[in-house]
């Protein structure tokens, strides 16, 4: 139990981290955790990552979200996620955390946690600050995920919840020029710019 107690210092462990802290060899590390997993005292978080259940209760949103960063590699927090972040929204999504990411549009549910990615073109990939230890959108980046993703009906968001005065229009309309005229029409009727 101390050695487990040493590993739930950390956001999560992998099973290699299982085979140093136990001295296991790989197969046996996996079937320890398995078996820690359904007597509750481990929670999967995808494959090969894990947290102890009493970790896992008294994570922050700080806490998940640098798990988010983790789950899918690159990616980062942003839409409405990164929006309430920054008080920009009052729409505040409780336990459901949102990143965009270059591979593939996925979601991992977590106990009653939800990690959502959606997958964005490279070309918009960016735009993004290390805060406070994790891969976040600015702002503004939040704000232009959003409104590219749903001005192609692939995202939802509600409009009456954002505060745009929080954003600045001048970096906003620096990083609208890259995307589609379909979206710099939306932000324009958003914005007023």
């Amino acid at each position: 139990m101390t050695k487990l107690q040493e590993l739930s210092k950390k956001d999560y462990f992998t099973v290699e981290d299982v085979v140093q802290s136990f001295g296991l060899q790989p197969a046996s590390a996996r079937v320890f955790c398995s078996r820690y997993v359904r007597q509750g005292l481990l929670v999967r978080l995808k494959n090969n990552f894990y947290t102890t259940a009493w970790k896992w209760e008294n994570l922050s949103l700080l806490d998940l979200m640098k798990i988010a960063n983790v789950l899918q590699v690159p990616s980062y927090i942003s839409l409405m996620t990164a929006l309430a972040y920054y008080e920009v929204t009052t729409q505040v999504q409780n336990n459901y955390l949102e990143s965009v990411c270059l591979k593939r549009s996925v979601a991992y549910n977590v106990k009653e946690t939800v990690f959502n990615y959606i997958k964005l073109q490279n070309r918009y990939y960016g735009g993004f600050v290390k805060l406070d230890g994790i891969f976040i959108a600015t702002g503004e980046k939040a704000f232009l995920d959003a409104v590219y993703l749903y001005s192609f009906g692939k995202y939802k968001f509600d409009v009456d919840s954002l505060d745009l005065k929080k954003l600045d229009l001048i970096k906003l309309r620096k990083q609208i020029k890259e995307y589609p005229q379909k979206t710099k029409d939306m932000v324009k009727r958003l914005c007023g710019i």
